[in-house]
Order: structure tokens, then C-alpha cells, then sequence
């Protein structure tokens, strides 16, 4: 490295990752690499390939604005079409010679006498960087639930974001054991296939139409000619769920009641059994936990194959699930559809910044951020999606390409100005998150438990607002909020 060269290191090549680096290629940067530890991009979208799995954001929302595709076939995307977008991105700026594919980070280091970052791969290579862009994502990692007996159980078991395509579920007794987001497409998914299907419910969940539907040919042709049909699409798509936001994530009964009514209307018309509705029937507050969306999910359990089981789990056997009240349901295969690690108050890795601070030690009492991107005392370290900056009501690249240009505006700032680096100011980290905790209260998600809240209430997860509001804030680099060292 050049004693003022910027080279910039990308860490994850999801959305976040490749769009930053579209970015950066747009503004004529070259010096950078992007770090995935898997064998392939996409992130999500390269390991979520279970039956059903789809987007539950509508597809020209959730695509880069700078990227748009014409060519969606469905308002909700299936996952092999949007990681074959992320491909065709790949390819098209011609990222493969910027990407270093099975190389796991495993700590970073700042040095701020020289104003680098030193990164160490899991094989114990280091690799030195002036700015780290983390895109690291927070779904990643499968949730494998602490259940007794788990490991004794002699069928095929798997998660369903490492989904084993070479066993075939025909004619098998399966047992999904979760309701959320994940187990809603891949139930209707598999129930036609499979003998006997049992779905572990620990929550009910609510649930919404998702009202999806195929995009004809000449619509598709229609957008491709004519850009401003489908920038005006994705901004319809955009406003309605701005509009619909607050019955989501403010805390009021009024609003929610509109949620749950739709919801409850919805439930009416794919169940028919008064005690089956009873038992998919949430009892918590609209928008507390995700709300999921399916037109088909419910109508599921009115297959005769598919048995909704709602006592707790007490073990599991070699041969199947048994539950508190004595039941042994026997069957050839479980799917875990327990979601992910979600570690909401630690660094992916042991990140060391300046004066020899640990990003964890700073995070012991939860994960705080400057908008999100910044910590202070990590220089030149910026985080997409991290702390606070998850959307509860619309699609998420609204906030990362928010966060995106704030770092792109850093970057230039660092080069033009040959800056040794950029901090953000400790008391503009604590007078940003003194705010974003003092709106808490008025929103739905302390009303009950969720992986949105840390273990001791608070919640360091989801922004407290509209998306527009969090883009008009974090966009721009304000130079003002951070301390500029020089060489």
C-alpha cells in the first residue's frame, strides 16, 4: 500500500456489498475488494433457496434505484430471480476481479498513527485497508433451536436457509418446527408434496394478503422501454408503505386495530374450523413482532394432511418430536424454520479501534451507532444496516442506499482532502441515540418479546420512523459531526 493510497475494503457481497460497490465504480473508485466468506455472492438470496422462498417486499422496491429491473416476472420476487440480479450486477460491472470469495474475516485492527485497518482472514492472511465498509448483514447465521434430544434425532433434519435439495420430501412425514417468516412460504410450499406435515407453533404470528401476482410480458416489455412506468411503480409501491407505516410501528391501538382487523378478515376467509382460527390467532399488539405476509399460508391448515401442533416440544427423539403432553409425533424429516443468530450487541468479529478499544467492549451495553454507520473510536469504519436502521414496514435498500451515499460523501472527503481519517464525534453518537431511544416508548415493539429487543428491553434493532425520514437524515456526510485528521 502507497502511503496515502486509499484502498477500501468491502466486507459481504448481499445487496449492501455489491451495491457499494456499484457505487464506488460509478464515481471512478477501482481500489477496492470485496471479502465474502462463501463460495458465491447474494448473501440471503444465495442461501434462502427453500420451496416458496420469496421477497415479502415488492420486487421493483426492493432492487437497487440505481439498478432498476424491468424484467421482474412476479410483484414479489422469488429468491433464484433476485440472486440472479445480484449475478447480472456482478457481471455487469465486472466485480468478479474485486472479489476475494471463501475468505473469512476474522479481526480487524485500527493503526492510527498510519490511518489503516488491518484485516485477518480465518487462513491467517492480512490484508490492509484505509476505509471498511461492513455489509456484513445481520440474517446470516441459522438459528438452531435449543431443544432436548435434538442431536439424537435419526431422520434428515436441516435448516431451511441450507435447504438439502437432494432429499426428497415426497411422500415423507415432515415437521416444520417455527411460524415465521421463512416457515409461511415454505409450508404452503412442501404441504401438497409431503404425506403428513406437522407445524410446531410456539406464537401465532399475524398474518396479511401478500395479494401477489404475475407481470405479463408486455408489461415487462412496457418497463423496459419506458423507464418512468416502472420508476413510477416503485415509487407507488414506496408511498404505500410509507402511508401504512405507522399502523405498523407507532404504538397505538387505534392504528393497530386497522392491522389486526385486516388480518383477522383475512384469517376468516382461510379457515375454516372456529378452533383451528383460535389457535392461529395472535394475542399480542399489530406490529410487535414481523408481520408476515401470505395468501396461502393459513389456507394451508385446511389440507388434510397438515396438522397444526401447538403444545411446547419436549424433546426430540431419534424417531420424531414429542410433545408436553406425552404425544410422540413420528416423522422421516424436520425442517427448522427458526430463523437467525441475531446478535444485536456484538461485532461479527473482534474489531479493535483506536487506543486499543474492542467493538464489543464498546457494545457490552448494546450496540449504538451514529445513524447507524459510525462508532466513535473506529475511524474510517462504516456499518451498512447496523445498529437501528432496520425498517419494521418497508424494504430495507431505502436505508442501505441511505447509508451507501453517506459513505460514498466520507470516502470522497477522505481522498480530496488526503485525510489520515474520519471519526465521528462522541457526542454526536450520544445525542443521535439519546434520541433515537427517547422515541421508543411511542412505538409498538416494547409491547412484548421479540429478537427485536436486547435482553434487557431496550431495542437496538429497528429505526423509529419512516424511511424517508432516516434517508434525509443519513444521506449526506456532514463533515461537521466528525473529527478530520490529517497526516
Amino acid at each position: 500500500m502507497n502511503k496515502h493510497s486509499l484502498e477500501i475494503a468491502i466486507l459481504g457481497a448481499g445487496f449492501a456489498g455489491i451495491g457499494t460497490a456499484i457505487r464506488l465504480k460509478k464515481a471512478g473508485i477501482d481500489s477496492f475488494t470485496i471479502f465474502e466468506r462463501a463460495g458465491e455472492i447474494g448473501g440471503t438470496w444465495r442461501d434462502n433457496t427453500y420451496p416458496g422462498a420469496a421477497c415479502d417486499v415488492p420486487s421493483h422496491v426492493y432492487s437497487l434505484s440505481f439498478e432498476p429491473n424491468p424484467g421482474w416476472t412476479r410483484k414479489f420476487s422469488p429468491s433464484e430471480e433476485i440472486q440472479a440480479y445480484l449475478l447480472r450486477l456482478v457481471e455487469k460491472w465486472r466485480l468478479r476481479p474485486h472479489l476475494r470469495l471463501q475468505t473469512e474475516i476474522e479481526s480487524a485492527r485500527f493503526d492510527e498513527a498510519r490511518g489503516v485497518w488491518t484485516l485477518t482472514t480465518s487462513a491467517g492472511e492480512t490484508h490492509e485497508a484505509r476505509v471498511v465498509v461492513s455489509a456484513v448483514g445481520g440474517l446470516v447465521d441459522p438459528s438452531v433451536p435449543d431443544i432436548k434430544g435434538i442431536q439424537s434425532f435419526g431422520g434428515e433434519m436441516f435448516h431451511t436457509a441450507r435447504w438439502k435439495h437432494d432429499y426428497d420430501l415426497t411422500g415423507r412425514r415432515v415437521a416444520v418446527i417455527g411460524t415465521g417468516a421463512s416457515a409461511v412460504q415454505v409450508v404452503p410450499g412442501i404441504a401438497p408434496q409431503v404425506a403428513k406435515l406437522s407445524v410446531f407453533q410456539r406464537t401465532p404470528a399475524w398474518v396479511v394478503p401478500k395479494l401477489d401476482k404475475r407481470y405479463s410480458e408486455r408489461r415487462r416489455r412496457l418497463q423496459a422501454r419506458f423507464p418512468l412506468l416502472l420508476r413510477a411503480s416503485r415509487f407507488t409501491q414506496y408511498a404505500l408503505s410509507e402511508i401504512f407505516g405507522p399502523m405498523v410501528f407507532l404504538d397505538s391501538k387505534r392504528l393497530s386495530a386497522l392491522g389486526e382487523g385486516m388480518s383477522l378478515r383475512h384469517l376468516q376467509a382461510q379457515v375454516q374450523d372456529p378452533e383451528l382460527r383460535r389457535k392461529l390467532r395472535p394475542h399480542f399488539q399489530f406490529g410487535c413482532k414481523r408481520i408476515l405476509i401470505s395468501d396461502d399460508y393459513w389456507a394451508s391448515f385446511e389440507r388434510e394432511n397438515v396438522e397444526l401442533v401447538t403444545d411446547a416440544i419436549a424433546e426430540i427423539r431419534h424417531d420424531g418430536i414429542e410433545t408436553k403432553d406425552g404425544r410422540l409425533h413420528e416423522v422421516d424429516a424436520i425442517v427448522l424454520a427458526t430463523g437467525f443468530a441475531v446478535s444485536l450487541a456484538r461485532a461479527p468479529f473482534e474489531i479493535t479501534g483506536r487506543g486499543g478499544r474492542v467493538l464489543d467492549d464498546v457494545w457490552a451495553g448494546g450496540a449504538v451507532a451514529y445513524k447507524g454507520m459510525s462508532v466513535s473510536g473506529f475511524p474510517n469504519w462504516f456499518v451498512l444496516m447496523g445498529p437501528n436502521t432496520g425498517p419494521g414496514h418497508t424494504s430495507v435498500l431505502v436505508y442501505t442506499e441511505a447509508q451507501i451515499e453517506h459513505v460514498l460523501q466520507a470516502i470522497r472527503r477522505i481522498r480530496d482532502d488526503d485525510l489520515r481519517y474520519v471519526e465521528v464525534r462522541q457526542d454526536v453518537q450520544d445525542r443521535y441515540n439519546a434520541r433515537i431511544q427517547a422515541r421508543m416508548p411511542h412505538m409498538v415493539w416494547h409491547t412484548c418479546q421479540s429478537w427485536y429487543l436486547s435482553p434487557d428491553g431496550s431495542n437496538h434493532a429497528l429505526y423509529p420512523g419512516f424511511a424517508f425520514e432516516y434517508a434525509l437524515r443519513s444521506r449526506r456526510f456532514r463533515a461537521r459531526d466528525y473529527a478530520l485528521v490529517r497526516f
